[in-house]
């Protein structure tokens, strides 16, 4: 596998940047959040809007503290998860792999600012087989064709949206930002990997991330995804557009929308906590081709599976 590179110093000054202007913001956010955390340990409990029809199995208690900790932690984390948008240049320089001395298994000692790597208790990916609710979960998918830039960052491919596609959740709309590739899968189902997934990163106006992943197995060619195939750098390259090619992400959609539903993190470092993960349970198909394609530009980067430790994970009925 061949060696991955960090990104030029021009971009992480301007992440940097970026960074600073959030910093503020985050303070303010992140006390109150507290203060919401104090008031939901005294209040009795109620189910959570934005979980619809659930039909939900086990024990009453734990299914309460499990919707209470969602909650909770997804509002304590906003401020993490918006940062992950523009990682900063101490993250950016400490360089990390799938395998190896900086493997998974190491990633929270590499950095201070990937702790939660190690420490964290709602961590993604994980198997989705374990659900302890079932439920008909509403998500609206808004997306719209666009122009193609594409981008490998040293651990995958990806592909950059323009605005005006998103997705509405549990009531919040969140814009699509980009996709990337991971082969196999980081979600396991029933203990087995899909060859190759897709991570649509969408973020909310306040902040929050909400992933939308989408597994592919072997089948028939696929005319949309042969697009990313061809356009995939080989090597790290900075975001490019491609020259008279349009991206229509619905067409890598399945047919059937049907989605586990629970809260995580994100899949890499700094792996902050808080994302809204939707996986889609159809797979699509797409040619052996296609997919040793990517995985000869990728490589192996996918994150081992990481403990539910409680959490409520909704899956389709």
């Amino acid at each position: 596998m061949r060696s991955r590179s960090a990104f030029s110093a021009d971009r992480w000054s301007r992440r940097w940047r970026v960074t600073c202007c959030l910093h503020a913001h985050c303070r303010r956010s992140l006390r109150t959040a507290r203060a919401m955390l104090s008031k939901v340990r005294r209040a009795p409990f109620r189910r959570p809007a934005k979980f619809h029809r659930l039909a939900r199995s086990g024990g009453r208690a734990s299914h309460r503290a499990s919707a209470i900790e969602e909650y909770v932690m997804k509002t304590v984390f906003l401020t993490v998860s918006a940062l992950a948008l523009a990682a900063s240049p101490a993250i950016a320089a400490e360089e990390w792999e799938y395998e190896g001395p900086r493997g998974a298994d190491r990633w929270g000692q590499l950095h201070p600012d990937f702790e939660m790597c190690e420490r964290g208790i709602m961590q993604s990916p994980i198997e989705l087989g374990q659900g302890n609710a079932t439920g008909d979960i509403e998500l609206d998918v808004n997306w719209s064709a666009g122009p193609l830039t594409m981008l490998n960052n040293g651990h995958t491919v990806q592909a950059n949206f323009a605005p005006g596609s998103s997705i509405t959740s549990g009531g919040t709309v969140f814009n699509l930002v980009q996709v990337h590739f991971h082969t196999p899968s980081e979600h396991t189902l029933n203990g087995e990997h899909f060859p190759m997934v897709a991570h649509f990163v969408h973020a909310s106006d306040a902040g929050e991330l909400a992933v939308v992943g989408v597994m592919y197995e072997a089948g028939d060619a696929h005319a949309e995804m042969q697009k990313l195939v061809d356009a995939a750098p080989a090597e790290t390259q900075e975001a490019t557009a491609v020259e008279g090619v349009t991206l229509d992400p619905n067409m890598l959609l399945p047919e059937d929308m049907a989605i586990y539903r629970y809260m995580g993190s994100l899949t890499t470092p700094p792996c902050s906590e808080g994302v809204n993960w939707h996986v889609v349970a159809q797979p699509v198909e797409v040619s052996q081709t296609q997919l040793d394609a990517m995985e000869a530009i990728m490589g192996m980067n996918a994150r081992p599976v990481q403990l539910l430790n409680g959490r409520l994970l909704v899956a389709p009925e």
